[in-house]
């Protein structure tokens, strides 16, 4: 105090003054912080130290001085935390757009095989996988029952295996005889319009699932550029006429992972990044009803570890170049299978073995079944980071009508009772010329942290970063006259 007392508020005139140190003479690390006290912008701590004051009024500086103190470093320490907790909050715009990109839009028939287009040689290697028959090639006395109720009546002389000998060292070709025995296009196709304009099977690209043979529009693997849309509503987007023809489905004479107790397609709308997992994600469109399919588009963007638990790395797969979920449980699907079967399936990817009828039954349908259904820890695929995602509203009305049953029936050359059994119409659009953009975005950063806390240091001792500086600045002097 009397060293403050001398040095800050007695300006003797004998001395010459530099700051509160006398020139020529090396100040003491006590008149340092004399100066220090008496200089600096920290609201408070000259009052704590000043002569003047009376003992109980520096007291309650002292006590106020520490209590800002402490809600400072209270506050600074709840920031630091949030901070490390790695907050993020969900930002969702509407974006308009002068044009879209449409959807991929891949369709399945429920039914795998066409009973008309089956063979004897095709009943007699497959016949086991359809649970008509033993491993041994003879015919189930119960699927034997079935059919004879049934209308399918021509099976039962394909069964008839008495004079037939199969071709010596013939191997079952599954993807040819899916491909053969599958529902084709250009038949089940009636009728196709793409903004009104007409469209045909040629705009279809075959891609093979767990239902078979299956159609993409719009896919961009056949060389034809992507498709747009310029409005939103019906008539600017895909409307095609369907017959699923029943009269093809194999009866059901068991239960088998290839035998449909449903009539109608299989839907997935999908972009052309993403390989279909119609199975697991696509919706059903019935027979006898015109559906109508309302989409909205969704732009996702989520953030990597430690915000967000999405993957941002490239996906490690010798099969697909993008990472998607659907991408990455195929690709785990496949390698399970090669690893249980030693074969794969033939809607999945690469040039390993496919497999027979025989594995199917026995070792392929079990094994993917278990997989899907019990075993939760193999196929663990994360959410990517960037993905489109396609919303959507389903409405229907039933078709034909009365008055258009007859018309219908003689333009396609059926009965009107086939037309109402097997024809459906499936009208895919756009609600509005606009997407979703969903933004995951950090909460808090550095620039936060750094506002609040200079913030606070301001309401509770008034200090800022240059007021840090000189803390520093003081430290270093005292250092350098201690030693």
């Amino acid at each position: 105090s009397e060293v403050a007392t001398r040095c800050c508020q007695i300006q003797h005139p004998i001395y010459l003054m530099k700051g509160c140190h006398r020139v020529g003479v090396k100040p003491t690390w006590k008149e340092i912080s004399v100066e220090f006290v008496t200089r600096t912008k920290i609201h408070g701590l000259k009052f704590v130290f000043c002569p003047d004051k009376s003992r109980p009024q520096r007291v309650i500086w002292i006590v106020a001085f520490f209590v800002c103190i402490s809600l400072l470093c209270i506050w600074s320490r709840n920031r630091i935390q949030y901070l490390m907790s790695y907050p993020a909050i969900t930002k969702i715009n509407m974006v308009w757009a002068r044009n879209m990109s449409f959807p991929a839009v891949t369709f399945c028939n429920k039914n795998v095989f066409r009973v008309s287009t089956l063979t004897k040689e095709d009943l007699y290697h497959s016949g086991y996988w359809m649970d008509l028959m033993y491993p041994n090639h003879t015919v189930m006395e119960k699927s034997l029952s079935f059919l004879k109720d049934s209308p399918k009546q021509g099976l039962l002389s394909l069964l008839d295996f008495n004079n037939y000998s199969p071709r010596p060292g013939y191997r079952v070709n599954t993807t040819e005889m899916m491909g053969r025995l599958g529902h084709q296009m250009e038949e089940m196709l009636l009728e196709c319009r793409f903004r009104g304009e007409t469209c045909t099977s040629r705009n279809f690209s075959t891609i093979y699932t767990r239902y078979g043979k299956c159609y993409t529009f719009n896919s961009g693997l056949d060389g034809n550029p992507l498709l747009t849309t310029l409005k939103g509503g019906t008539g600017n987007g895909l409307e095609i006429m369907l017959d699923i023809q029943q009269d093809e489905y194999l009866p059901v004479w068991g239960e088998t992972d290839e035998t449909s107790y449903e009539a109608g397609i299989k839907v997935q709308i999908h972009s052309q990044d993403e390989p279909p997992f119609i199975d697991q994600l696509g919706f059903g469109v019935a027979p006898g009803f015109q559906t109508f399919v309302s989409c909205q588009q969704q732009l996702l963007q989520y953030l990597p570890p430690p915000w967000g638990d999405c993957k941002s790395t490239p996906i490690d797969s010798e099969y697909f170049s993008t990472y998607s979920i659907s991408a990455c449980r195929i690709d785990c699907e496949t390698r399970y299978l090669l690893e249980n079967c030693n074969c794969r399936m033939v809607h999945m990817p690469g040039t390993s073995t496919v497999c027979t009828p025989e594995q199917y039954k026995d070792c392929a349908d079990p094994a993917l079944d278990f997989l899907v259904e019990k075993d939760n820890d193999y196929c663990v695929c994360e959410t990517p980071c960037n993905m489109t995602r396609y919303g959507k509203e389903l409405s229907m009305v039933k078709i034909p009508s009365k008055a258009s049953a007859k018309y219908l029936a003689k333009k396609f050359n059926k009965t009107e009772q086939y037309i109402g059994e097997n024809i459906l119409v499936l009208d895919i659009f756009f609600e509005a010329l606009n997407y979703e953009k969903i933004e995951q975005k950090k909460a808090y950063e550095i620039a936060g942290l750094l506002g609040d806390i200079g913030g606070q240091m301001g309401l509770f001792i008034g200090a800022s970063v240059l007021t840090i500086l000189e803390i520093f600045d003081y430290l270093y002097e005292v250092r350098r006259v201690l030693h």
